[in-house]
Protein backbone atom coordinates (compact mmCIF):
# COMPACT_ATOMS: atom_id res chain seq x y z
CA UNK A 1 0.00 0.00 0.00
CA UNK A 2 1.30 2.97 -0.87
CA UNK A 3 1.75 6.42 1.55
CA UNK A 4 -0.30 9.08 1.14
CA UNK A 5 2.18 12.06 0.63
CA UNK A 6 -0.80 14.44 1.38
CA UNK A 7 -1.77 13.13 4.23
CA UNK A 8 1.95 13.83 5.71
CA UNK A 9 0.78 17.62 4.89
CA UNK A 10 -1.39 17.62 8.48
CA UNK A 11 1.53 16.70 10.56
CA UNK A 12 2.90 20.64 10.93
CA UNK A 13 -1.11 21.07 11.88
CA UNK A 14 -0.99 18.46 14.54
CA UNK A 15 2.64 19.61 16.14
CA UNK A 16 1.11 23.00 16.64
CA UNK A 17 -2.05 21.58 18.67
CA UNK A 18 0.03 19.19 20.31
CA UNK A 19 2.13 22.21 21.53
CA UNK A 20 -0.35 24.14 22.23
CA UNK A 21 -1.92 21.85 24.92
CA UNK A 22 1.72 22.77 26.46
CA UNK A 23 0.96 25.87 27.92
CA UNK A 24 -2.82 24.77 28.83
CA UNK A 25 -1.61 21.95 30.83
CA UNK A 26 1.76 22.95 31.70
CA UNK A 27 1.56 21.18 34.97
CA UNK A 28 2.45 17.44 33.24
CA UNK A 29 5.85 18.72 31.02
CA UNK A 30 8.54 20.40 32.49
CA UNK A 31 10.01 22.49 29.96
CA UNK A 32 13.32 24.65 30.78
CA UNK A 33 17.33 24.51 31.47
CA UNK A 34 16.87 22.65 34.80
CA UNK A 35 17.12 18.88 33.79
CA UNK A 36 14.96 16.42 36.25
CA UNK A 37 16.92 12.95 36.88
CA UNK A 38 17.00 10.55 33.44
CA UNK A 39 14.58 7.71 33.50
CA UNK A 40 17.00 5.78 31.24
CA UNK A 41 20.25 6.95 33.10
CA UNK A 42 18.74 5.78 36.47
CA UNK A 43 17.98 2.33 34.97
CA UNK A 44 21.69 1.80 34.18
CA UNK A 45 22.49 3.21 38.08
CA UNK A 46 19.99 -0.25 39.23
CA UNK A 47 22.22 -2.60 36.79
CA UNK A 48 25.47 -1.38 37.73
CA UNK A 49 24.49 -1.71 41.10
CA UNK A 50 23.36 -4.98 40.49
CA UNK A 51 26.07 -5.96 39.27
CA UNK A 52 28.57 -4.85 42.17
CA UNK A 53 25.90 -6.39 44.77
CA UNK A 54 25.94 -10.22 42.77
CA UNK A 55 29.51 -10.22 40.92
CA UNK A 56 29.48 -12.83 38.11
CA UNK A 57 25.60 -12.98 37.66
CA UNK A 58 24.76 -10.06 35.49
CA UNK A 59 27.04 -8.29 32.81
CA UNK A 60 30.53 -9.52 33.52
CA UNK A 61 31.49 -13.18 33.35
CA UNK A 62 35.36 -14.82 34.43
CA UNK A 63 35.23 -12.84 37.57
CA UNK A 64 37.59 -13.52 40.42
CA UNK A 65 39.88 -12.50 43.10
CA UNK A 66 42.57 -11.04 40.61
CA UNK A 67 40.74 -8.97 38.83
CA UNK A 68 37.27 -8.34 40.43
CA UNK A 69 38.69 -5.13 42.41
CA UNK A 70 39.48 -3.78 39.05
CA UNK A 71 36.18 -4.35 37.37
CA UNK A 72 33.94 -3.54 40.76
CA UNK A 73 35.95 -0.14 41.00
CA UNK A 74 35.57 1.11 37.57
CA UNK A 75 31.75 0.29 38.42
CA UNK A 76 31.87 2.26 41.14
CA UNK A 77 33.49 4.93 39.36
CA UNK A 78 31.14 5.44 36.86
CA UNK A 79 28.42 5.23 39.91
CA UNK A 80 29.75 8.19 41.90
CA UNK A 81 29.49 10.18 38.84
CA UNK A 82 26.10 9.20 37.46
CA UNK A 83 24.32 9.24 40.76
CA UNK A 84 25.83 12.87 41.83
CA UNK A 85 24.16 14.41 38.44
CA UNK A 86 20.79 12.70 38.95
CA UNK A 87 20.73 13.08 42.63
CA UNK A 88 21.62 16.82 42.34
CA UNK A 89 19.24 17.44 39.76
CA UNK A 90 16.44 15.44 42.03
CA UNK A 91 17.76 17.81 44.84
CA UNK A 92 17.57 21.15 42.91
CA UNK A 93 13.87 20.28 41.38
CA UNK A 94 12.88 19.53 44.91
CA UNK A 95 13.91 22.48 46.00
CA UNK A 96 12.85 24.76 43.46
CA UNK A 97 9.07 23.20 43.78
CA UNK A 98 9.01 24.13 47.63
CA UNK A 99 10.80 27.35 47.26
CA UNK A 100 8.45 28.55 44.32
CA UNK A 101 11.68 29.02 42.07
CA UNK A 102 12.89 28.85 38.61
CA UNK A 103 15.85 26.91 38.61
CA UNK A 104 17.32 28.09 41.49
CA UNK A 105 17.37 31.22 40.79
CA UNK A 106 20.06 33.52 42.40
CA UNK A 107 22.27 29.81 42.74
CA UNK A 108 22.82 30.47 46.50
CA UNK A 109 22.76 25.78 46.43
CA UNK A 110 25.30 24.15 45.49
CA UNK A 111 23.27 20.97 43.85
CA UNK A 112 26.67 19.35 42.53
CA UNK A 113 28.16 19.14 46.09
CA UNK A 114 24.42 18.08 47.79
CA UNK A 115 24.51 15.62 45.17
CA UNK A 116 28.25 14.37 45.78
CA UNK A 117 27.78 14.10 49.62
CA UNK A 118 24.41 11.90 49.31
CA UNK A 119 26.17 9.76 46.58
CA UNK A 120 29.19 8.76 48.62
CA UNK A 121 26.80 8.22 51.42
CA UNK A 122 25.25 6.07 49.52
CA UNK A 123 27.55 4.14 48.03
CA UNK A 124 29.04 3.31 51.49
CA UNK A 125 26.08 1.54 52.80
CA UNK A 126 26.11 -0.96 49.80
CA UNK A 127 28.14 -3.38 51.90
CA UNK A 128 25.81 -3.48 54.60
CA UNK A 129 22.98 -3.67 51.61
CA UNK A 130 25.26 -7.18 50.47
CA UNK A 131 24.75 -8.36 54.07
CA UNK A 132 21.18 -8.26 54.18
CA UNK A 133 20.70 -9.39 50.71
CA UNK A 134 23.22 -12.72 51.50
CA UNK A 135 20.10 -13.12 54.40
CA UNK A 136 17.39 -13.01 51.87
CA UNK A 137 19.05 -15.32 49.96
CA UNK A 138 19.39 -17.51 52.23
CA UNK A 139 15.83 -17.06 53.14
CA UNK A 140 14.39 -17.70 50.04
CA UNK A 141 16.37 -21.29 49.60
CA UNK A 142 15.71 -22.38 52.84
CA UNK A 143 11.77 -21.13 52.60
CA UNK A 144 10.98 -23.12 49.02
CA UNK A 145 11.51 -26.24 48.59
CA UNK A 146 11.63 -26.19 44.28
CA UNK A 147 14.79 -24.17 45.28
CA UNK A 148 17.62 -25.78 43.48
CA UNK A 149 20.35 -23.78 44.91
CA UNK A 150 21.46 -20.00 46.25
CA UNK A 151 22.22 -19.75 41.85
CA UNK A 152 18.86 -20.07 40.85
CA UNK A 153 17.65 -18.03 43.17
CA UNK A 154 19.38 -14.81 42.19
CA UNK A 155 19.18 -15.54 38.41
CA UNK A 156 15.47 -16.32 38.52
CA UNK A 157 13.76 -15.33 41.50
CA UNK A 158 11.32 -12.11 41.17
CA UNK A 159 11.25 -11.52 45.01
CA UNK A 160 14.97 -11.01 45.11
CA UNK A 161 15.00 -8.76 42.06
CA UNK A 162 12.51 -6.49 44.17
CA UNK A 163 14.03 -6.61 47.17
CA UNK A 164 17.14 -5.83 45.82
CA UNK A 165 16.23 -2.50 44.37
CA UNK A 166 14.08 -1.69 47.32
CA UNK A 167 16.96 -1.80 49.89
CA UNK A 168 18.78 0.41 47.74
CA UNK A 169 16.06 2.98 47.01
CA UNK A 170 15.48 2.74 51.01
CA UNK A 171 18.92 3.65 51.75
CA UNK A 172 18.74 6.75 49.11
CA UNK A 173 14.76 7.54 51.01
CA UNK A 174 16.65 7.79 54.37
CA UNK A 175 19.19 10.14 52.91
CA UNK A 176 16.29 12.44 51.47
CA UNK A 177 16.92 12.25 48.40
CA UNK A 178 13.81 12.68 45.89
CA UNK A 179 11.72 11.24 43.11
CA UNK A 180 14.63 8.98 42.97
CA UNK A 181 14.24 6.06 45.08
CA UNK A 182 10.56 5.96 43.40
CA UNK A 183 11.91 5.52 40.32
CA UNK A 184 13.85 2.81 41.14
CA UNK A 185 11.07 0.67 42.79
CA UNK A 186 8.57 1.57 39.89
CA UNK A 187 11.68 -0.06 38.23
CA UNK A 188 11.35 -3.38 39.60
CA UNK A 189 7.48 -2.98 39.87
CA UNK A 190 7.40 -2.83 36.32
CA UNK A 191 9.97 -5.94 36.48
CA UNK A 192 8.32 -8.24 38.88
CA UNK A 193 5.02 -7.13 39.59
CA UNK A 194 5.74 -6.69 43.04
CA UNK A 195 5.03 -3.07 44.66
CA UNK A 196 7.47 -1.97 47.36
CA UNK A 197 8.02 1.90 48.24
CA UNK A 198 10.82 2.76 48.95
CA UNK A 199 10.46 4.27 52.78
CA UNK A 200 9.21 0.51 53.75
CA UNK A 201 11.36 -0.68 56.82
CA UNK A 202 12.14 -4.63 56.43
CA UNK A 203 14.48 -6.66 58.30
CA UNK A 204 16.75 -9.33 57.27
CA UNK A 205 15.88 -12.89 55.55
CA UNK A 206 13.08 -11.53 53.47
CA UNK A 207 11.36 -13.54 51.09
CA UNK A 208 8.52 -12.83 49.01
CA UNK A 209 7.67 -16.21 47.27
CA UNK A 210 6.23 -16.31 43.47
CA UNK A 211 5.35 -11.89 44.44
CA UNK A 212 3.26 -11.47 41.58
CA UNK A 213 0.64 -8.58 43.15
CA UNK A 214 2.72 -8.15 46.11
CA UNK A 215 1.59 -4.30 47.57
CA UNK A 216 3.93 -3.31 50.37
CA UNK A 217 3.24 0.22 51.71
CA UNK A 218 5.59 3.37 52.42
CA UNK A 219 5.05 3.14 56.73
CA UNK A 220 5.46 -0.79 56.48
CA UNK A 221 7.67 -2.01 59.18
CA UNK A 222 8.64 -5.64 59.02
CA UNK A 223 11.01 -7.18 61.06
CA UNK A 224 13.08 -10.14 60.39
CA UNK A 225 12.37 -13.75 59.09
CA UNK A 226 9.27 -13.04 57.18
CA UNK A 227 7.57 -14.43 54.46
CA UNK A 228 4.65 -13.36 52.18
CA UNK A 229 3.22 -15.12 49.75
CA UNK A 230 1.69 -13.64 45.83
CA UNK A 231 -1.09 -11.06 46.24
CA UNK A 232 -0.34 -9.71 49.92
CA UNK A 233 -1.38 -6.54 50.59
CA UNK A 234 -0.14 -4.44 53.48
CA UNK A 235 -1.45 -1.45 52.62
CA UNK A 236 -3.42 2.26 54.69
CA UNK A 237 -6.74 2.01 55.52
CA UNK A 238 -8.83 5.97 54.55
CA UNK A 239 -6.79 8.40 55.10
CA UNK A 240 -6.83 11.22 57.61
CA UNK A 241 -7.79 14.20 56.30
CA UNK A 242 -7.18 17.97 58.25
CA UNK A 243 -9.93 21.09 58.30
CA UNK A 244 -9.36 22.15 54.60
CA UNK A 245 -9.54 18.24 52.98
CA UNK A 246 -6.47 18.15 52.46
CA UNK A 247 -4.48 14.51 53.49
CA UNK A 248 -2.33 14.67 56.22
CA UNK A 249 1.03 13.18 55.34
CA UNK A 250 3.98 11.44 57.40
CA UNK A 251 1.94 9.63 59.37
CA UNK A 252 2.02 6.03 59.73
CA UNK A 253 -0.62 4.25 57.78
CA UNK A 254 0.34 0.91 57.00
CA UNK A 255 0.44 -2.02 59.07
CA UNK A 256 3.57 -3.58 61.63
CA UNK A 257 4.90 -7.52 60.71
CA UNK A 258 6.96 -8.61 63.69
CA UNK A 259 9.44 -11.71 63.95
CA UNK A 260 8.92 -14.76 61.93
CA UNK A 261 5.70 -13.95 60.52
CA UNK A 262 4.12 -16.00 57.50
CA UNK A 263 1.78 -14.21 55.36
CA UNK A 264 0.09 -16.84 52.69
CA UNK A 265 -1.51 -15.26 49.29
CA UNK A 266 -3.94 -13.04 48.90
CA UNK A 267 -4.01 -11.83 52.45
CA UNK A 268 -4.55 -8.07 52.87
CA UNK A 269 -3.73 -6.29 56.11
CA UNK A 270 -4.34 -3.00 56.95
CA UNK A 271 -4.03 0.51 58.77
CA UNK A 272 -1.23 2.37 60.82
CA UNK A 273 -2.22 0.92 64.01
CA UNK A 274 -2.21 -2.70 63.13
CA UNK A 275 0.16 -4.94 64.84
CA UNK A 276 0.94 -8.55 63.72
CA UNK A 277 2.78 -10.49 66.47
CA UNK A 278 5.83 -12.49 65.85
CA UNK A 279 5.35 -16.02 65.02
CA UNK A 280 1.76 -15.83 63.64
CA UNK A 281 0.24 -16.98 60.29
CA UNK A 282 -2.37 -15.09 58.09
CA UNK A 283 -4.36 -17.74 56.17
CA UNK A 284 -4.50 -16.92 52.49
CA UNK A 285 -7.53 -14.05 51.51
CA UNK A 286 -7.83 -13.31 54.99
CA UNK A 287 -8.92 -9.65 55.70
CA UNK A 288 -7.57 -7.80 58.96
CA UNK A 289 -7.66 -4.25 59.97
CA UNK A 290 -6.86 -5.10 63.66
CA UNK A 291 -3.56 -6.54 65.62
CA UNK A 292 -3.21 -10.31 66.09
CA UNK A 293 -1.06 -11.26 69.13
CA UNK A 294 1.80 -13.40 68.67
CA UNK A 295 1.74 -16.96 67.77
CA UNK A 296 -1.40 -17.15 66.23
CA UNK A 297 -3.29 -18.53 63.47
CA UNK A 298 -5.83 -16.79 61.30
CA UNK A 299 -7.81 -18.60 58.57
CA UNK A 300 -10.95 -17.81 56.69
CA UNK A 301 -13.61 -20.00 57.48
CA UNK A 302 -14.23 -22.05 54.09
CA UNK A 303 -17.71 -22.76 52.38
CA UNK A 304 -17.82 -26.15 51.54
CA UNK A 305 -17.84 -27.37 48.00
CA UNK A 306 -19.68 -29.13 46.15
CA UNK A 307 -18.45 -32.31 43.80
CA UNK A 308 -20.08 -34.25 40.80
CA UNK A 309 -19.32 -36.54 38.45
CA UNK A 310 -18.65 -34.43 35.14
CA UNK A 311 -19.91 -37.06 33.13
CA UNK A 312 -23.46 -37.05 34.22
CA UNK A 313 -25.75 -35.19 32.86
CA UNK A 314 -27.75 -32.60 34.52
CA UNK A 315 -32.03 -33.48 34.40
CA UNK A 316 -34.32 -30.70 34.86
Amino acid sequence: MATDLRRKEELPELTARIIATYQKFGKINHLGHCPLPNGATVLEIIEDLKEVLFPGYRRRQNLHMGNVAYHIGDLIDGLHDKLTQQIARALRHEHDLRQNLKCNAGGEVDFEALGQAAALDFLNQVPRVREMLALDVQAAYDGDPAATGLDEIIFCYPGLEAITIQRLAHEMWRLGVPTIPRMMTEAAHGATGIDIHPGANIGPSFFIDHGTGVVIGETCDIAANVKLYQGVTLGALSFPKDAQGNIIRGKKRHPTIEDGVVIYANATILGGDTVIGAGSVIGASVSLSKSVPPNTVVTVDQPSLRFRDATLKQTS
